[in-house]
């Protein structure tokens, strides 16, 4: 709750300190405080001092979340912005896998941070040593100081046309995505009755089908918008829940239906990001970035757990309606959405 609160909080005041700074020292700062909180808590053998190096921790991961996501929005084109939440999926699969090495061999997961935490430091050190060519792609593709444009509050910045939907329609992704990912196993345990071993690689699966499916999608947006990707998400991950959720059509289709949903939810978030200085502007972008990362945190955070209390009295046979629901309201929104900057411009 530490790291998350503080990514929510830095995701919020990034801006300024974007402005103030540079995407490229915030980027290099950002990665060294996640550096300097890993290799504490592979230090560390007191709960207080994990509690301690989660500040850090948190306040880097969202400042540099929404440095990188604006700097491609704005300089790169959307097949960029898949291929680097490709990336993102392939470093979230490799740190699990670095951890429980070092869980299995040593016995010790100390090790396995402090690993993380060495290739972290290497990474600031090329980020130290690329600094110069953030500076330079910004004057090539802009031709113009980012500080010219004045900073609004969030208030100011919630009256522009369609940021409030924008929002919801980011805490809902998120909301799918992590409820998925963390409650799909207990589903598959509890209600369709896979061993517990199993049902844990068949959920592998939905990760690999989110990085996969953002590798494709980089290929596949330089054919169609960010719009049309967006909807040919929502068709994937509604056919992958329909799957998991009709009964009739056995576990064997269970595995392809999490894997569809995987896919689905591949294109989405990086093309909503994408979208951002084109449907609110390039000089607000980096503001409603940051509230968007923030709502995108929050709703990982706090809706794992509420579904968690809801199953622990409904069941969990409610895990693929429940998605399904917050499926149809973000469709609903991001219609309604699209409708609304359709008529500005």
């Amino acid at each position: 709750m530490i790291i998350a609160g503080g990514t929510v909080i830095s995701s919020i005041f990034s801006e300024r300190i974007i402005r103030r700074f540079g995407t490229g020292i915030v980027t290099a700062s950002s990665v060294f405080m996640t550096a300097v909180a890993l290799m504490g808590f592979s230090f560390s053998h007191y709960f207080l001092l994990l509690c301690f190096c989660a500040i850090p921790l948190g306040l880097g991961a969202g400042s540099v979340d929404a440095a990188l996501n604006n700097y491609i929005a704005l300089h790169y084109k959307a097949k960029h912005m898949n291929w680097l939440h490709c990336f993102w999926g392939i470093g979230a699969s490799i740190g699990p896998f670095i951890i429980s090495t070092f869980l299995i061999i040593h016995n010790s997961w100390n090790l396995g941070y402090r690993t993380i935490g060495i290739i972290q430091s290497f990474l600031v050190i090329i980020l130290c040593i690329a600094l110069p060519l953030w500076g330079k792609n910004e004057f090539e593709k802009t031709n113009a100081p980012e500080k010219k444009y004045k900073s609004l509050k969030i208030a100011a910045l919630l009256k522009i046309t369609g940021v409030k939907h924008m929002l919801i329609i980011f805490f809902c992704y998120c909301t799918i995505e992590s409820i998925t990912g963390l409650w799909g196993s207990s589903y598959l345990v509890t209600i369709r009755t896979i061993p517990a071993e199993i049902a844990a690689r068949w959920i592998a699966l939905y990760y690999i089908g989110i990085t996969a499916g953002r590798f494709v999608s980089g290929f596949l947006s330089m054919r169609l918008n960010n719009w049309y990707m967006i909807r040919l998400g929502h068709c994937l991950i509604a056919c992958g829940i329909t799957i998991v959720l009709v009964p009739f059509l056995g576990n064997t289709m269970v595995l392809p239906g999490f894997f569809i949903i995987g896919l689905g939810c591949a294109p989405i978030f990086p093309a909503l990001l994408h979208e951002t200085p084109e449907n609110f502007g390039k000089e607000y972008a980096q503001a409603i970035m940051g509230i968007q990362m923030a709502s995108a945190y929050i709703g990982t955070t706090v809706m794992p757990p509420l579904f968690g209390k809801i199953a622990s009295y409904s069941g969990f046979s409610i895990f693929p309606v429940f998605i399904g629901i917050v499926l149809v309201i973000k469709i609903i929104l991001v219609g309604i959405l699209h409708k609304k900057l359709k008529n500005i411009a």
